[in-house]
């Protein structure tokens, strides 16, 4: 049997050197060779052998980029796949999943310091704060720099809570961070228009000037949002419309809020013969972009709006 299976180079030879009218003869056995290469017939497939660390450490990977929560590994469904593909993994707790991600973290964090460190980039920040819907205020803070490469990249350096908004608040806790990351070549840092914003930057300005390690004094280091900047704009101009673009954001609350609604909305754009498959965009006020959406589509449905009506009626 060993002998077919690992067939000599002479043996491969007169198989390529036989005319091809010539029958081969089959050894009597199960195993059919399916490639004619020389290489994948002398190479068997390499066994990989099980390594609990590699098989744990792959699994916080996986809940980490696609976001997955950490009692994903607790369902019925992922065990059963688990004892399909690897029998003797013991899949762990999320307590145990949430562990193995923060030390990832911490792994990926020694690994990033010593990028910094041993290439002397200098390091563009970007950072942004919020309320959440727990009225939880949060800041987060995005490292931006060119790698040995000369490719582009970037890493949230920092997501944390703060104990409020304050310019001087957010400066420290900044500083707080570059600190930890051992970072001190800042070049420029890029908030929004937000007043206490200039605080913090200058909060910044001061303690990098202190470092040595600024470029003209730090003179050129806060930008301003360009993107938020449009915003604001826009934001002013839509002003002069509000009322009629209040209109158009109250009918599309009103129909949305219903199945029954929106279910005969649609079908007076199907009797208008509007050929659209989207639906109705309710907008966020504080997005104009999504304001914009907002009207180009009731723009479309325009005609399923005045039907609308007059089933209404």
């Amino acid at each position: 049997m060993e002998k077919y299976l690992s067939p000599t180079s002479t043996q491969l030879g007169e198989i390529h050197d036989k005319p091809s009218t010539t029958p081969l003869p089959i050894p009597n056995t199960t195993f059919i060779p399916t490639t004619t290469n020389p290489m994948e017939l002398k190479s068997p497939k390499k066994k990989v052998a099980f390594n609990k660390e590699n098989c744990r450490n792959a699994l916080a990977k996986m809940v980490v980029l696609d976001e997955h929560a950490f009692k994903v590994v607790e369902g019925e469904g992922f065990k059963h796949l688990m004892k399909v593909v690897q029998p003797r993994f013991v899949v762990p707790s999320r307590m145990t999943v949430a562990r193995d991600i923060y030390q990832l973290y911490l792994d990926e964090k020694v690994k990033l310091k010593e990028e910094l460190i041993k290439m002397g980039q200098r390091v563009c920040l970007t950072t942004d704060c919020w309320t959440s819907i727990q009225q939880i205020l949060y800041m987060c803070l995005t490292a931006h720099y060119i790698d040995s490469d000369w490719c582009l990249q970037k890493r949230l350096i920092s997501f944390c809570q703060i104990s409020n908004h304050r310019g001087d608040t957010i400066g420290k806790m900044i500083e707080s961070c570059l600190l930890s990351w051992g970072i001190e070549k800042v070049f420029a840092v890029t908030v929004d228009n937000a007043s206490a914003n200039d605080v913090a930057v200058s909060l910044v300005k001061r303690r990098v000037n202190a470092w040595k390690e600024s470029v003209l004094d730090g003179d050129f280091m806060h930008f301003r949002c360009c993107a938020h900047i449009v915003n604001l704009i826009v934001t002013e101009g839509l002003k002069y419309l509000h009322d009629s673009i209040a209109a158009i954001r109250n009918v599309v609350r009103y129909i949305r809020s219903s199945p029954a609604r929106l279910g005969k909305f649609k079908a007076c754009a199907e009797r208008e013969k509007i050929d659209y498959k989207g639906g109705l965009i309710l907008d966020v006020p504080t997005r104009w972009n999504s304001t914009f959406m907002m009207l180009d589509v009731a723009i479309i449905f325009e005609k399923a709006f005045s039907r609308n009506e007059e089933e209404d009626d």
